[in-house]
């Protein structure tokens, strides 16, 4: 066995075993892993998610809020044009009960002239026309006819909706940054595939160059060799481009500098993948399903728009000269609102939420029938590709060995320069087909692990 065949082979046995020994990984490459939590700190849509969240919460403080007590202070200042007062035939009967109840009192008859010395009291003015105003108002709602009661729950299961979208848009961004990351990956070993085949055509060139001087070859071999060089540039410059598009992509993903992400190599290296495992509930029908329990809820709080509310009001002066004769200085009651017939609003609305829950329990049926095909789809996808993966390496194990053989012929002139760049190139295309049938293998494992809720990061 030659040198070149000692080299080729260990090539292949580099390839092989750097990606068969990987199916014991119990997780995902640190480096992968760091990408993705960067990527899901990065991701505007998720930002937006929280926010949502945050507002859900609110809107739960609010509906429990509605059972505090509503303390308001008041103030004011108001002049009136005149003094609001008795009418005249009213002071005058007041004047003269007066005199009545002063004669009674000294004991002088009451058809007597009344005494000059003493003095009477002006009657009062209902209202000064100068009024000056401080208050406080309690209102306590009591009893809500659930409908605060029903407004917090489902507030609380629209919380859990918006974070279920969350997490299964999470789920999906994961994907994008590791489909994006294999990509590198594969583009990588590519790279390394064609450097193998920059050496054997370069030791070609040395061989044909020799040959030429020594009589036993044509300039025209060296040219073919000068054709395949070229071909490889131009592999070589593709993949260039490639690598600079995906790291590209991973910085727009993920907010890493370019600089961090050139120096990355990924490895295509395979997930865990157990496939006795069953499948969970994935978060897009969590949400969807949390999403219907809260319209359920408005539908509830609708119908009890109609069920009598109770609540306690109370006001108190601060300032009682400036009362009328007729104001209180203080008040506290209870009160019941019945709300009888509302215009058809509530029912209406009810209707409105009631189709809303019909709408989400059909994209819940969509969604399970879709994940199930999934979960199908993947896994014969999967099969597929590791059965795949055993044909290329029989067909790198053959392209090898024929192009030791062609090789030797060759040098042997009994083959042409032509057989020897043929072979050459059925090795190239079956090591690229091999890191190609990782990559899909790796991307089946991951398509099958999200499609059964399982995928972890």
């Amino acid at each position: 066995m030659n040198l070149k065949k000692v080299a080729l082979n260990c090539v292949l046995l580099v390839f092989l075993v750097g990606f068969t020994t990987t199916l014991s990984a119990q997780e995902l490459d640190p480096t992968l892993k760091d990408l993705i939590h960067k990527g899901l700190n990065k991701n505007h849509t998720l930002k937006s998610n929280q926010i949502e969240s945050e507002q859900a919460v609110i809107d739960q403080k609010m509906a429990k809020s509605v059972f505090l007590p509503k303390i308001t202070f008041n103030g004011s200042y108001t002049r009136l044009n005149d003094d609001i007062t008795f009418d005249d035939d009213t002071q005058t009967l007041l004047i003269e009960t007066q005199k009545l109840i002063i004669k009674d009192a000294l004991g002088l008859p009451f058809n007597s002239e009344f005494p000059d010395n003493i003095p009477l009291q002006e009657a009062a003015n209902l209202q000064d026309k100068d009024i000056l105003k401080s208050s406080v108002d309690l209102d306590w709602v009591l009893f809500s006819g659930f409908e605060a009661s029903n407004a917090l729950k489902a507030s609380k299961h629209k919380e859990s909706s918006v974070k279920y979208a969350g997490l299964a848009e999470a789920d999906k961004i994961a994907l994008q940054i590791i489909e994006t990351y294999d990509k590198l990956a594969l583009v990588k070993a590519s790279k390394r595939v064609l450097t193998t085949t920059e050496n054997y055509l370069n030791e070609q060139t040395f061989y044909v160059k020799k040959a030429i001087e020594n009589g036993l070859a044509t300039p025209i071999s060296r040219k073919k060799i000068e054709l395949a060089q070229q071909q490889l540039a131009a592999k070589q410059l593709d993949f260039n481009h490639k690598n600079i598009l995906l790291i590209e992509v991973l910085h727009q993903l993920t907010g890493e500098p370019k600089a961090s992400l050139k120096l990355l190599q990924p490895q295509l290296q395979l997930f865990t993948y157990n496939a006795a495992s069953n499948a969970e509930k994935r978060n897009e029908v969590k949400a969807l399903e949390e999403a219907e329990i809260a319209t359920n809820y408005k539908v509830k709080m609708e119908k009890s728009s109609f069920i009598p509310k109770i609540a306690l009001k109370g006001h108190y002066e601060f300032i009682e000269d400036d009362l009328s004769l007729l104001d209180p200085q203080w008040y506290i009651g209870a009160g019941i609102q019945w709300n009888v017939f509302d215009g058809n609003s509530s029912r209406l609305k009810k209707k409105k939420a009631e189709l809303e829950s019909q709408v989400l329990r059909e994209k819940i049926e969509d969604a399970e029938e879709k994940i199930a095909l999934s979960i199908t789809q993947s896994q014969l996808t999967y099969e597929a590709a590791l059965e795949n993966t055993k044909i290329v390496e029989k067909e790198i194990e053959l392209a090898s060995e024929t192009y030791n053989l062609v090789d030797q012929q060759y040098k042997n002139n009994l083959a042409s320069i032509n057989d020897v760049l043929d072979a050459l190139n059925d090795v190239e295309k079956a090591n690229f087909k091999l890191q190609e049938s990782y990559y899909n293998e790796r991307r089946a494992v991951a398509d099958l692990l999200h499609a059964k809720g399982l995928l972890t990061y």
